[in-house]
This record gives structure tokens, C-alpha cells and sequence, in this order.
């Protein structure tokens, strides 16, 4: 390697860095006035991007809420015109899987409200969830008979206290299970709004085929389907122009745990009949081939892991699925292992199924959570909520060392019996490399075969030839596809032509659609309702839309408060300009920033002053401080300017309009 030759002479060697120095400050100089030359902006630039950023935010908020521009439009909904016409409308469901479903039929005066759920999947900074908007139901209020509600899931039910608030009527619903869950999330949401909600919750028993005229143009059944939660149903509805199917979220499953089969036999019946004008099955497996396995496959699996393990035994499941719990307890008791159950969610269904007689556990195989630190470590088993890494749930708590009873050990199992949520990947990743960083033995169903186990989980959702077989059992004359986006609708529609119908007897709708059918059976597009959804926050609040895009802004952004006290006669500022940021930049370590911030502010404040118009001025000083961020940063905080005005006839304060926090 050739060597860089120094020189031998001290003063030589000092002269010669000095002058690399020298150099080197020069060309920073002129680096950093390259920089700042390309910093420079107009001001127009800086508004536009201020601009941008919200409307980014505006349509990220608009994607889950979308009120109160609907609500502006709720005059152009066509009412029912034709009162020997079926009306279908839309309210959720048919943008994602576990998206609030909820839909309303609709015949002269009369109207049914199909399921009321919540959306989980809302990423929005303070939102908890969604719930659907009901403009639509608004301006129907008379016409509301009655409540059918297919199953117990949270994307089911969750909204129904929200919409039976304003619109009550009775629920009908085919299990006393499915009504504890209800009473339970009315009980829930009543103690977080301090609501008083109290509502008719029926029976129908689905068994017996119990039919019950909800008014003269409806009639309601339910008929037995199985799911991945206790006594599901699909709910058979008679109308004037034919009947309507809705299966509700349901797989065929011919050897569930519980011994309650899908009711075949009855299905086939409905279909003979040969009046079924419209099926609406869900979509959610649609994209996969065959058929799910059964429940049943998953026994020995549980078995031989619970015969195997020498220490604790955590199994994380989804909190609904009582079958799976009944298989963990049965396991559990037979390998001489007590049970402790550990999730808020976990612990409710499960005493509701108790209660029920859908869950059934030996007596004294139960144990507290607080004593299982007191049980040897070989015989006992938790089952427990978090499997998906939802953030406080319990196996989250315990990965991270949070949990108040139990600190993991290499010695113990953990068994996740579930597959990620589509669109939940990245928490399910992180889950399992937190366990992993523990130590512990851990078998998961999406990594079963490196893990050296059976199967752990299997979907409650039909697949393919299911969704087929369910089309040549009803015999409809045509199949609307539920549950699911686009894509999967679209496969539940090469299913139906599976079966024998065409493309004109597949109908794909969206949130929104308000689909006719008349007494020939011809269908009519009846246009779009509002279909949007309202946010709501963890204490049961309604979040406005604006309120949601100032967070979001925030979020990325950060928040920048200006704050003047000006002479009212001379518009001279009587004090240094006080700043405040948040998420934006730290202020200690920008002290030539926020200097020279200041500056500006003096000079606006000299310039731009106004004894007449303080809320133009505002404005302006606005619109001088975002354009000198911008320049200097390249972000668009939003901004909140309070002007102190003293002096005159007395002391005044122009604070911002409430606007002023939406970042317009």
C-alpha cells in the first residue's frame, strides 16, 4: 500500500493543517450556502404543503369517517319509492373482513336492522374503534320493527348500543348465548357512558325452526351454522318478493366439539322450496381452495403438547372461541392440570358460556389467576387472550415483563393457537420474537411444522367448496357476496358460478349500495346511501372528524404555539415572543431555529399589526411563521398563534378560532 508522505518539519506539518482546515471551514461555508439557497421557498410553497399535509390527514380520517361530509349529502338519498319493491341497503361490511358489519331491509314501512358491529382495524391516533354511521336509519326512524342479529362477534354486535340508543326496537337473536353477549356489551357500554340502555332481547329457538313475524311484510328465522363461537346462525328472512338468506360468518364444519352440526337437513329444505331470492354468504375464506378443516383435527395436537411440557402451560387463543377453550380444558384435566383463564374479554364470554352450558368445566379444575404462583408449575395450564400481540392484552403483558401475576420462565410453553389477522402481521412478528427473547417453548400454528407439533388452529370461515356447497343448498337466484373486500367477494362470486349461476346473478355492491328487487325478481341499483363511520375513543366517546385530523396531524407534524403580547396603540411587542413545541423539534437543541423564529415574529408583529382586524392578522402571522418553518425544516407543524393585546381602553386576548387547530 502506498503511503501518504508527511512532512518532517513541525511548522511545516502545522502550516500545511492549518490550511486543510482553512480550507475545509470554506467549503463548508459554501456547502451550507448551497444548502440554504436550495431551502429557499416562496411562500406559497410553504402554504401548499401546509395544504398537502392536511389533505394527507383529511383522507386518512376520511377512509374510516366520512359523517359529516355524508351527512351534508343526506338530502339527495332517494327514499323507497316503490313500495312493492325490496329494499337492501349497506351500512358496513363490505370493505374488509371484521368491518362493522350492518345492513337494513326495507319494504313500504317497514324496516329490519341486520347485525351492528364495530371496526378494530381504525389506526388512528385517541380511536378505539368504528362504529356505522346511521344517517340512513335517521331518515327511516318510523319504519325500524326490529333488531336480527346473526352471532355474538364484537363486529356483530359491538354498535348495537350506539344504534338501539337512538333507534329502539326489539333484538332477536337464535341462542341465549348470543344474548348474553349482547346484555354484556350493553352492560359494558352503559357503565362507560353512564347510559341507562335496557333492551327486548328474544329467543328464537333455531332448533325447533321457531319462525316469528316481526310485522306484515317480515318474517324471521334462524337456522344452525357453525363457527368459530358458540350458536351461530343464518338468519332466513321472507319478504313479499322472495326470500332473503344471510348466513352470517360460518364454515361447515361437520365434527364440531360441541356436537351442534350446521343444520344441512333445514338449509336443503329452505332451498327445495324454491323461493330464495337472494343468498349473502360471507366472504372472508373465499380466496381459498377445498374446505376448512375441521375443529375436531386439533385434539391431539393440544394432547401431546400438554403430555409433553414439564413447566407452565400458557395457551393464547381468541377469546369467543369457547370450542377451543373446551378442547384446552378437556386436555388439560386429563394430563392432571388445573385451568386459570386471564383477559378481561376471556373471562366474560367464558362466564356467560358457563352460564349458558356452552362451556363446561369439572368442578374444582379451576384456578385463580393471583394463585397460580401457588401451584406447581407441572399442573397448571392458562388460557389467555394477546395471541394476536394486541397491545395490554394478557400474553402481550407477560412477553414484556408487565404482567402483574406471572413472569415467564425458559421452563414454560406457550402455545399461540391462532393465525395473524390480516393486516396484524407485524404485532404477531413481534409477539413471538418477545417470547422468543424469554426463552420459552413456543409452538405457533403459522411455524407448526419447524416447531414439531400438530395443528393449532383452524379458521371459522367456509372456503371455496363450502361457499359452492352452501349456493346448491339455498338454490338462490342470486348471491350478493358479504364480509369482505373486494377481492374476496369476488372469489365468493366464482364460487356461486361454481354452482351454477352467471355474472348477471352475482352482485357486487359496496358500503353504501341500496339495492330493489320487485316481485318478478328483477334487481334495480336504488343509488348509494351514507355509509360511513363514526369514531369512537376508549372512554365510549363520539371523535369528531376534525378532531381526529388535528391528531393525525400532530402525529407526523408536531405542534407549534406562538404566543404575542402586543401594545395595542403601537403594535410594538411588550415582551419576547413566547414558543412552545411539541412533537415538532427540542427546542435546547435548535436555539438558532427558534432565534431566529423569533426574529420574525418581532418583524411580522411590526409590520403586519392590525388595531382593527386581530383575527387577519392572526392569520398572517400564520401564514409568516408556516413559511419560515418550512423553509428551515421542510415540515408543516400545525400551528396555533395567541395574541395578548394591552393597552387602550383595557386588556384583551385574541385567541384562535376553534379552526384554528384543524391546520386549514
Amino acid at each position: 500500500m502506498k503511503q501518504r508522505m508527511q512532512p518532517k518539519n513541525p511548522e511545516e506539518r502545522r502550516e500545511k493543517q492549518n490550511k486543510y482546515q482553512s480550507g475545509s471551514k470554506q467549503n463548508g461555508q459554501q456547502r451550507q450556502r448551497i444548502i440554504n439557497k436550495e431551502m429557499k421557498t416562496n411562500r406559497g410553497e410553504a402554504i401548499r404543503a401546509g395544504r398537502r399535509n392536511f389533505d394527507t390527514a383529511d383522507k386518512a380520517v376520511d377512509r374510516w369517517n366520512v359523517f359529516e361530509k355524508h351527512h351534508e349529502k343526506q338530502a339527495g338519498v332517494l327514499p323507497l319509492q316503490h313500495k312493492d319493491r325490496l329494499r337492501v341497503t349497506f351500512l358496513g361490511g363490505l370493505e374488509g373482513i371484521g368491518e362493522k358489519n350492518m345492513m337494513v331491509l326495507e319494504f313500504d314501512n317497514e324496516a329490519i336492522i341486520v347485525d351492528s358491529g364495530f371496526d378494530l382495524s381504525v389506526d388512528l391516533p385517541g380511536v378505539n374503534y368504528a362504529i356505522p354511521a346511521t344517517q340512513y336509519v335517521e331518515s327511516i326512524k318510523h319504519k325500524v320493527k326490529a333488531y336480527a342479529i346473526t352471532h355474538g362477534h364484537m363486529d356483530h354486535i359491538a354498535a348495537l348500543p350506539y344504534v338501539f340508543e337512538h333507534y329502539p326496537a326489539p333484538i332477536f337473536c337464535a341462542s341465549h348465548f348470543t344474548k348474553g353477549m349482547i346484555e354484556k356489551q350493553f352492560e359494558n357500554i352503559n357503565q362507560e357512558r353512564g347510559t341507562e340502555l335496557e333492551p327486548e332481547i328474544i329467543v328464537l329457538n333455531m332448533d325447533d325452526h321457531e319462525r316469528h313475524v316481526i310485522s306484515p311484510h317480515f318474517t324471521i328465522e334462524f337456522v344452525r351454522i357453525t363457527h368459530s363461537i358458540p350458536d351461530c346462525s343464518t338468519l332466513v328472512i321472507e319478504t313479499p318478493v322472495g326470500r332473503v338468506i344471510n348466513t352470517g360468518d360460518f364454515r361447515l364444519d361437520p365434527e364440531p366439539l360441541d356436537h351442534h352440526p350446521s343444520d344441512i337437513t333445514r338449509l336443503k329444505q329452505l332451498g327445495d322450496e324454491g323461493k330464495t331470492l337472494l343468498l349473502m354468504p360471507d366472504s372472508t375464506n373465499a380466496r381459498y381452495p377445498g374446505r376448512t378443516p375441521t375443529e375436531h383435527t386439533l385434539q391431539q395436537s393440544f394432547h401431546d403438547i400438554f403430555e409433553q411440557s414439564r413447566g407452565r402451560i400458557f395457551v393464547a387463543i381468541f377469546s369467543t372461541n369457547m370450542n377451543r377453550v373446551q378442547m384446552i380444558i378437556n386436555s388439560a384435566v386429563a394430563a392432571g392440570r388445573k385451568v386459570a383463564f386471564d383477559g378481561r374479554g376471556m373471562m366474560q364470554v367464558s362466564e356467560i358460556a358457563v352460564r349458558t352450558g356452552n362451556l363446561k368445566i369439572p368442578k374444582g379444575s379451576v384456578v385463580a389467576m393471583r394463585e397460580v404462583a401457588n401451584v406447581k408449575d407441572d399442573q397448571v395450564v392458562v388460557v389467555c387472550t394477546g395471541g394476536q400481540g394486541e397491545p395490554n392484552a394478557a400474553l402481550q403483558r407477560m412477553s414484556i415483563g408487565e404482567h402483574k401475576h406471572i413472569k415467564l420462565k425458559p421452563e414454560d410453553t406457550v402455545i399461540v393457537s391462532s393465525s395473524p389477522i390480516p393486516g396484524n402481521e407485524v404485532r404477531y412478528q413481534q409477539i413471538g420474537n418477545d417470547l422468543a427473547e424469554l426463552g420459552v417453548t413456543l409452538f405457533r400454528q403459522v411455524t407448526r411444522d419447524l416447531d414439531g407439533c400438530g395443528p393449532l388452529h383452524v379458521s371459522g370461515h367456509a372456503n371455496q367448496e363450502e361457499l359452492t356447497e352452501m349456493v346448491e343448498m339455498t338454490k338462490p337466484k342470486y348471491v350478493l357476496p358479504i364480509h369482505g373486500g373486494m377481492l374476496d367477494r369476488k372469489y365468493n362470486g366464482m364460487a356461486a358460478k361454481n354452482a351454477g349461476l352467471t355474472d348477471d346473478d352475482v352482485i357486487l355492491a359496496k358500503n353504501g349500495s341500496m339495492i330493489e328487487f320487485d316481485a318478478n325478481g328483477k334487481m334495480y341499483d336504488a343509488g348509494d346511501a351514507p355509509a360511513g363511520a363514526v369514531l369512537v375513543d376508549q372512554t365510549g366517546a363520539v371523535v369528531p372528524g376534525l378532531v381526529a385530523k388535528d391528531r393525525l396531524l400532530m402525529s407526523e407534524e408536531g405542534m407549534v404555539v406562538v404566543m404575542l403580547t402586543v401594545d395595542k396603540k403601537s403594535g410594538r411587542l411588550l415582551t419576547s415572543p413566547d414558543i412552545i413545541t411539541r412533537g415538532f423539534i427540542y427546542i435546547r437543541d435548535n436555539t438558532e431555529l427558534m432565534d431566529g423564529l423569533r426574529a420574525e415574529l418581532k418583524r411580522a408583529a411590526a409590520q403586519r399589526f392590525s388595531r382593527v382586524d386581530l383575527d387577519r392578522f392572526k392569520q398572517e402571522l400564520k401564514d409568516h411563521i408556516s413559511h419560515y418553518l418550512y423553509e428551515h425544516t421542510r415540515r408543516s407543524p400545525v400551528l396555533i398563534p395567541v395574541v395578548n393585546v394591552i393597552g387602550g381602553n383595557g386588556r384583551g386576548t385574541a385567541r384562535p378560532k376553534p379552526e384554528a387547530d384543524t391546520g386549514r
